[in-house]
């Protein structure tokens, strides 16, 4: 009987690196897949999908932190796009849990995330705009990226709602 709890604990930390490891490698993979418009000033980032993953559990917060990172890397914007990309992502997926902690409806939680990203998207905007030689606008950029985020966020929380209801991301 010992040696089962044993088991069962000792496997828990590489399953739940397994899940977190799976999901930031996901989101690396999608947005390589449409790269060309993964980064700059109009941007449609399918992976962003996997920021709701983060109000199913807390683990996702640093996986999908870590996709962003890691993807960023490819970035014609380079480092600063890691670090800032990376910390807008943190932040906005803690402020997003930290929002939507008492609220019981999913719909209603994945519109408020939904919302707190797409208004976020004023540090990528802001990042773009300083190091670009892209002789667009700050808010033009806000627009496009934010409206590209919009339709990102939309089409992926269809596609999260539906895959939750065979798979539960809680657990």
């Amino acid at each position: 009987m010992e040696k089962n709890i044993k088991q069962q604990t000792s496997r828990t930390p590489v399953q739940e690196l397994t899940k977190m490891g799976v999901i930031a490698a996901l989101y690396i993979a999608i947005t390589l897949a449409v790269a060309p418009v993964g980064f700059g000033p109009i941007q449609f980032r399918l992976s962003e999908m996997f920021n709701y993953l983060a109000l199913f559990h807390k683990r996702y917060v640093i996986a999908v932190t870590i996709g962003v990172v890691i993807v960023n890397f490819f970035s014609p914007f380079g480092l600063i796009d890691v670090v800032v990309g990376g910390l807008s992502t943190f932040l906005v997926l803690v402020i997003s849990r930290a929002a939507t902690k008492r609220m019981k409806n999913l719909k209603a939680k994945m519109v408020v995330m939904a919302a707190i990203v797409v208004v976020s998207m004023f540090t990528i905007a802001g990042q773009i705009y300083f190091i670009s030689e892209e002789p667009e606008s700050f808010w033009f950029m806000y627009l496009t990226i934010a409206g590209g985020q919009l339709v990102s966020m939309t089409i992926g929380g269809v596609i999260i709602y539906i895959v939750n209801k065979k798979i539960d991301f809680s657990k």
